[in-house]
């Protein structure tokens, strides 16, 4: 039953109270970046909901600690740990409810309501964290399946590690942009198809006739891919592992991801060392992020894959995720 709320939100809505995601975000009349919360066709000013006399009491896991919902990143508020994540979101539900506890603090606190509630089509969403790092996993089975089509032929689809380990490269953080952000179509050096061919620069797929020399010239095969992006709330020491049984406790929550993708000139430059600028040049993500315990109620069942094999230590004692679809 999905929980009610004293505020508007029609039901087919993606920002119920069970979702509550994170974002920054500032408006027109107030240019400070910030941490709101989408809730129905509103954004909660978690940066104002500090003012309130009472919020220490209401949210005493955040003693000391509300200055991170002033911050201009999320990286402050990710950084105190999953266990503060849902204590915090699960005190969001109890306040937003309709038979919600602390009724005063908010649902009956009309001239509150007018700082701290904003239009969510007024909110400018920001780059939520801060990124240092980015890979990019080959996570997906049938994206790995599909893309080693692509480039190798059906026959030689999956390399002969993707069964037995995360196969991934090192992105380009500092490209990384939030969604909505304009995309330059990137330039770069692709081996053209005779004219008439079909498809692509893709010798190995058979497609078409391939120059032997590359040319310069702007990329006419400009991809996207639809992916899930995992930010991470905490990191390890250098020269430390997590054990895989621990890596869940490391993750602030999800965004969905464009990983933009020149394959023309992807398909030149990737061997041996993989992608580069077919790659690197953008990398759109969600303002939204869902925290992880938000999605705990959709988890379901890997997928049983032929031939899979992993080493000891990537054998988890229940995997009841799987991200291989």
């Amino acid at each position: 039953m999905p929980l009610a709320s004293w505020i508007e939100i029609d039901a087919q809505s993606g920002f119920s109270l069970e979702n509550l995601p994170f974002g920054i975000f500032n408006t027109k009349s107030d240019p400070r970046p910030r941490v709101g919360v989408a809730v129905g066709q509103n954004v909660l000013d978690m940066a104002q909901l500090t003012t309130h006399p009472a919020f220490a009491q209401t949210f005493p896991m955040l003693q000391g600690l509300d200055d991170v919902f002033r911050a201009s990143s999320l990286n402050a508020f990710a950084a105190l740990g999953r266990r503060t994540h849902c204590a915090v979101r699960e005190r969001l539900q109890d306040v937003l409810r309709a038979d919600t506890p602390y009724a005063g603090f908010l649902r009956d606190n009309a001239e509150f309501q007018t700082r701290v509630l904003l239009a969510r089509d007024q909110a400018v969403l920001q780059l939520p964290v801060e990124i240092g790092d980015y890979t990019d996993f080959f996570a997906g089975y049938h994206h790995a399946l599909h893309t080693g089509t692509m480039f190798r032929g059906k026959a030689d689809a999956l390399q002969r590690n993707y069964l037995h380990l995360p196969v991934a490269y090192h992105g380009r953080a500092s490209s990384v942009v939030v969604s909505g952000t304009p995309v330059q179509r990137p330039m770069g050096q692709i081996l053209e198809t005779a004219p008439g061919a079909v498809g692509s620069a893709m010798p190995a797929a058979g497609m078409g006739v391939v120059a032997t020399t590359p040319v310069t010239g702007l990329s006419r095969r400009l991809d996207f891919e639809l992916e899930l992006g995992c930010i991470i709330a905490t990191g390890n020491k250098l020269g430390e592992s997590i054990p895989v049984d621990k890596a869940e406790e490391h993750i602030f929550g999800y965004v969905l991801l464009n990983d933009w993708s020149a394959r023309d000139i992807q398909a030149w430059e990737y061997v041996p060392l993989g992608p580069f600028n077919g790659k690197n040049f953008a990398t759109s993500i969600s303002g939204w992020v869902v925290l992880a315990d938000a999605l705990e109620p959709f988890r379901t069942e890997p997928l049983a894959i032929q031939g899979k094999g992993s080493q000891e230590y990537l054998q988890e004692a229940n995997p009841r995720l799987e991200i291989s679809g």
